[in-house]
């Protein structure tokens, strides 16, 4: 399993493209789960001060900090490819 979890505000253009960016992945990559947590929620807010969320979203793969701001198909791809080969 790949968890990716996007720490996003509601209505953020950014965190939809990375979201369709996902789900255009999952054909190659089945095991990606998907969470979002709305960054205003005390949960969000944490996970914010914790791994200096500067912009969104956050994108973390499997629990740990990968990005913030977004992130390309390449970028996202190279990064599945890394943990299928662990």
């Amino acid at each position: 399993m790949i968890k990716v979890t996007l720490v996003r505000p509601d209505g953020c253009h950014h965190c939809k493209e990375v979201k369709n960016t996902l789900e255009n992945l999952k054909e190659d990559f089945p095991d990606i789960v998907l969470e979002e947590i709305d960054m205003v929620t005390p949960e969000g807010q944490a996970l914010v001060q914790k791994h200096h969320i500067l912009s969104s979203p956050g994108i973390l793969i499997n629990n740990e900090f990968f990005s913030f701001g977004g992130a390309t198909e390449k970028e996202l791809r190279k990064k599945f490819s890394e943990i299928k080969k662990d």
